[in-house]
């Protein structure tokens, strides 16, 4: 979402940047807007690879599981 956000309308035409003026000007800055880009993505990267890693460690627990003895 952050990713993406920041370069709709829906960014420049919020509640928050008509209510306060100077905040508006600053939200359509296209460097707070690669800012908060850079922030959405580094978000999501981590989010991958935390879940990558529960991913692997759950396949790794089942592969560890001792085969029922027949």
């Amino acid at each position: 979402m952050l990713t993406i956000a920041p370069w709709t309308m829906f960014w420049s035409r919020n509640y928050f940047a008509h209510a306060v003026p100077w905040l508006g000007h600053w939200m359509v800055n296209a460097y707070v807007r690669g800012a908060v880009t850079g922030v959405g993505l580094v978000t999501a990267f981590a989010g991958l690879r935390d879940l990558s890693a529960v991913i692997l460690a759950r396949s790794a627990a089942s592969e560890s599981a001792a085969p029922p003895s027949s």
